[in-house]
């Protein structure tokens, strides 16, 4: 069976983008702002000081932010290590 990513730390590179190292030592960049721009949940997360303010959940299972209502949005490790290799994929290819 294969373990879960676990979240290690982030950072915030530029508004709605997270560098993200993960337990098992690989480390990532993830653009978010398309699904930023999306609005509705994620309307919270396109000011730039609501963006800066995620917490890395109990072991490392998510990245989370808690709107002024105190509703979480949440993404998960699993899903943001996909996004990372995939957005890093595209990356390598465009540089070809």
């Amino acid at each position: 069976m294969k373990k879960l990513p676990r979240i290690k730390s982030a950072e915030v590179v530029i508004h709605g983008v997270l560098k993200i190292a993960f337990l098992d030592g690989y480390e990532g960049v993830v653009d978010l702002r398309p699904l930023i721009a999306k609005g509705k949940i994620f309307m919270w997360l396109q000011k730039p000081v609501n963006f800066a303010a995620f917490q890395i959940e109990e072991y490392g299972h998510s990245i989370s932010w808690f709107n002024k209502d105190g509703y979480e949005i949440d993404l998960s490790a699993d899903g943001l290590r996909r996004d990372c290799e995939r957005q890093a994929e595209i990356h390598k290819l465009m540089m070809v």
